[in-house]
């Protein structure tokens, strides 16, 4: 623990510029403060994933409220730790730590946020009733526009990550023949990475969404619908698990998407790669070669100032040119709406490349693309890099080599 203590204190320059810039937003928004329960935001904030909240005054040092386990928050945390109590004594509690909040809490003039998007409703309605004073606010997008920006310190996890997936990658190269199953290759890679450092999950925020290393999908399975939302799910080994590999056994002249991320300090990498043992049929080679046309024209526009739904816009175009609407990003009714998605400390972060996602691309953002096309019954083709986008244009991430790798 005291290895982690030391580690802790010497990043506490980057988590006081985290919450300075958070503070920033919470002025600007006329906010007295945020409440964060979330487990990555609160790692985020404070380096520590003890189960409690972080209670992050407009102005002052925030404070961390832990019920399980204290000891280990105290020795992880960069921000004072507190017991916390009951909630029916929260408002008494905030009320001794910030007495800046305190004289609101008697006529209903405290501003607090909190993350909506995240926040179990029966925890909400509990903190309504123990601060029945407060005022909440929906605090979502604060803390996901605050995450959205990188910093270098966290580039190089990321980078770090990026190195051993293509490790695992290469390596499991070696080894692919026909017959091996889906469910074997995922479980070397994912074996070859957890003895490096993979953490062994890669945190989504949404709702009901889950993955666990990634997709590796042959053929037909890889083309099966699912309620992932991304372009490919994969067979799964069930109803109970609807996603990811199956048992099903590899061939060959069948496209291989090898769809992996590796999650290093919690941040992760996400990319994908597609591989046939032979040959593919003409027109899903054309396919495979069209996704990396669109990629080249997503590195084209990967810029500060470029508008992320035009970059979406763009894709669709040269989709659609080469006749391949239907194909693009799914099929039929399963088709996602995006091109790409931020990628950190979960792999579904801003900024999002959509339609409606206005947002100008930043230096430090960190974007995963991946055009990919899906044909029903017979498998999907496409490349997915990271990036990050700098003052001048953009970092690719990914290491990994492109092109359609023939076995």
């Amino acid at each position: 623990m005291k290895g982690v203590a030391h580690r802790m204190r010497t990043n506490k320059q980057e988590y006081e510029g985290r919450v300075n810039r958070l503070q920033a937003k919470l002025q600007e928004s006329g906010l007295d403060g945020m409440l964060i329960a979330q487990n990555v935001d609160l790692y985020y904030l404070t380096g520590s994933m003890q189960t409690g909240y972080l209670v992050v005054p407009a102005a002052g040092e925030p404070r961390y409220l832990v019920r399980r386990s204290v000891a280990r928050a105290m020795e992880e945390s960069v921000w004072p730790v507190a017991t916390l109590g009951s909630l029916r004594e929260l408002a008494v509690q905030l009320g001794s730590l910030f007495p800046a909040l305190s004289a609101g809490f008697g006529d209903g003039a405290v501003l607090l946020a909190a993350e909506f998007d995240v926040l179990p409703v029966q925890q909400f309605q509990r903190l309504q009733q123990a601060l029945p004073a407060v005022q909440w606010k929906d605090g979502s997008a604060l803390i996901r526009e605050l995450r959205m920006i990188k910093t270098e310190a966290e580039l190089s996890h990321i980078r770090q990550a990026a190195r051993l997936v293509d490790e695992a990658f290469e390596d499991a190269l070696g080894w692919l023949q026909p017959g091996l199953r889906e469910l074997d290759m995922m479980s070397r890679i994912e074996a070859y990475m957890r003895e490096r450092g993979h953490i062994g999950v890669m945190r989504l925020r949404g709702f009901n969404q889950a993955v666990i290393t990634g997709m590796i999908g042959a053929g037909p399975a890889a083309a099966v619908p699912t309620y992932f939302d991304g372009p490919a799910g994969g067979l799964g080994l069930g109803p109970f698990c609807p996603q990811s590999v199956s048992l099903r056994p590899i061939k060959r002249d069948e496209p291989i998407l090898i769809d992996i991320g590796c999650c290093v300090e919690g941040y992760v990498i996400d990319q994908t790669r597609t591989v046939v043992i032979g040959k593919l049929d003409e027109d899903l080679d054309q396919a495979y070669r069209h996704s990396e046309r669109i990629i080249r024209q997503a590195e084209s526009m990967l810029r500060p100032g470029e508008v992320c739904e035009q970059l979406y816009a763009e894709s669709l175009k040269l989709a659609d040119e080469a006749g391949l609407s239907e194909h693009f990003m799914g099929f039929g009714a399963d088709q996602v709406r995006f091109l790409g998605h931020g990628i950190g400390l979960e792999i579904d972060e801003w900024p999002v490349l959509a339609r409606g996602f206005r947002y100008a691309l930043q230096p430090g953002m960190v974007i995963a693309i991946e055009p990919k096309f899906t044909f029903p019954g017979r498998g999907v083709v496409g490349i997915e890099n990271s990036y990050a986008v700098t003052d001048s244009g953009f970092e690719k991430l990914s290491v990994t080599r492109e092109g359609l790798i023939r076995l």
